[in-house]
């Protein structure tokens, strides 16, 4: 289901819960809403629509991954470069790392641990931000 974007930053400032195999429908939601918003989005945290569950969708071209109750486990390569977001209007200064390793669950409950490098470890940052209340 296609949900309305929070633009609250109270709620958008509070921690998120961890989520449990009952949240797999959010993810079904992050998707849905992340497709809808593709011309100006490139990945979504489940508090963007309304549920503080520790969830976050990253586009990656043709694919789309959900990751429940992600982790970054180790940074490297340090820059500072700006950053919208679609809950938030203008651009911020942000501190980022051009590779970092996240552990993370799937949608079947299968944890991964994967390097990310570029655009995709730096929407995955951002969007991890999220989940920790920080308004990027």
């Amino acid at each position: 289901m296609i949900r309305p974007i929070v633009r609250d930053v109270f709620f958008l400032g509070q921690k998120s819960l961890p989520a449990s195999r009952q949240d797999t429908g959010v993810g079904r939601d992050l998707t849905d809403t992340l497709t809808a918003n593709r011309d100006r989005c490139v990945g979504m945290a489940a508090n963007m629509i309304g549920v503080r569950k520790r969830i976050i969708i990253v586009s990656m071209g043709i694919l789309n991954l959900v990751m429940y109750n992600p982790v970054i486990v180790s940074r490297e390569g340090p820059y500072e470069t700006e950053e919208g977001c679609l809950s938030l209007e203008g651009v911020r200064k942000t501190l980022r790392y051009e590779k970092i390793e996240v552990e993370y669950l799937d949608g079947s409950w299968k944890k991964h641990r994967q390097t990310y490098t570029g655009w995709t470890a730096q929407i995955i940052q951002h969007e991890c931000d999220h989940l920790e209340g920080r308004i990027i």
